[in-house]
């Protein structure tokens, strides 16, 4: 029986999305191929080793009687590292290095695809790059944010003109998932606001052009020939999809599995989002959203979640479920993955 070790918390803005997720993710493994180990990482980047109730993991009781653990005996405890981690320091190439380092195979994309994805502005310099479709945008430094009140008008008249003054605007730090720190912005009088949003979370900035339209999504699974899912569209209870509407509005947040969109858009989606998976040399899995242009029906890539959500709302499972396979043999595809993975690397 395989010892799979599920890594949970973190010290990111996404923290409690992470718990929900492993929660999730616990649940649905099947108990006579893995033998789960928890290991728990809290927000001041304590590692623990927890064996209570799964339930306990959400609600982040699981502190309480955890016990210390150290991260150098991975190797030691686990014979699988499944992390459930989303944003800094789970998603972005950092825990994956961890891993590396001690020899442990694991789920996902490795350190580099992990840290292109991860990186908004870079990824979508790369897509470009590619011939990949994405919309208008800019980088920002948060540095570019301090001193006099003159910088803030030229960073705000720099963002005019790349834009041509139209708006809305999406403001986000290129660092961070689950739409975290997000801002849209509906005339100049909200930029500086709305930057600064972003700076608490990442020095790094990218500010995007509002496409009007409609949010579809689709999975992928694999390494060298990935698959992709069906596609599907988010409804969002809030005016954008951000993180209040992704996990804490009860579940009023529409998906609809499978997308309704005409057959040859499906296919457009499916197709380019392997691509953009293979341009940030992906494997695994992995979910990647888009935007359908509302009047001219045009797909514009948004970005690649290499360790998306694993919640009960949550897209990846859904759209793998819509395309007929089951919540448990995903993960257990996800596992055969990284083994497949780590097998090549070693046998070369």
């Amino acid at each position: 029986m395989t010892r799979l070790g599920i890594v949970f918390g973190g010290r990111s803005g996404e923290h409690s999305v992470s718990l929900m997720s492993a929660t999730s993710v616990i649940g649905a493994l099947d108990a006579s191929k893995y033998e789960v180990v928890c290991i728990g990482i809290t927000r001041q980047g304590e590692w623990k080793l927890y064996s209570g109730p799964a339930a306990c993991i959400e609600s982040g009781e699981w502190e309480r009687t955890a016990k210390p653990f150290n991260a150098g005996d991975l190797k030691k405890e686990i014979d699988f590292a499944f992390p459930v981690l989303h944003g800094p320091y789970g998603e972005d190439g950092t825990i994956q290095g961890l891993f590396e380092m001690l020899d442990v195979p694991y789920a996902g994309c490795g350190v580099l695809a992990s840290a292109l994805a991860m990186d908004k502005i870079v990824a979508k310099e790369l897509f470009k790059a590619d011939g990949l479709p994405v919309c208008r945008h800019m980088a920002v430094a948060a540095e570019e944010l301090a001193g006099a009140e003159r910088l803030a008008d030229r960073i705000e008249d720099r963002i005019e003109d790349c834009f041509s003054g139209k708006y809305p605007l999406f403001v986000k730090p290129s660092n961070m998932g689950s739409s975290v720190g997000i801002s849209k912005v509906k005339h100049r009088g909200g930029l500086a606001a709305a930057l600064d949003e972003a700076a608490r979370h990442d020095r790094r900035i990218i500010v995007e052009e509002g496409i009007a339209g409609r949010e579809l999504e689709t999975a992928i699974l694999g390494n060298a020939s990935p698959e992709a899912a069906v596609v599907g569209e988010v409804l969002p209870s809030a005016e954008f999809y951000d993180y209040a509407a992704k996990y804490l509005d009860g579940g009023k947040s529409k998906i609809c599995v499978p997308a309704d969109i005409p057959q040859e858009t499906a296919e457009e989606v499916r197709a380019t989002a392997v691509k953009a998976y293979k341009a940030l040399d992906c494997s695994g899995f992995a979910r990647v959203d888009f935007f359908l242009e509302e009047g001219t029906g045009k797909v514009f890539l948004s970005e690649v979640n290499t360790i998306p959500g694993f919640t009960k709302y949550s897209m990846f499972p859904l759209l793998w479920q819509g395309a007929g396979l089951a919540y448990p043999r995903q993960l257990e595809r996800i596992v055969e993955f990284g083994n497949e993975r780590y097998y090549a690397k070693n046998h070369r």
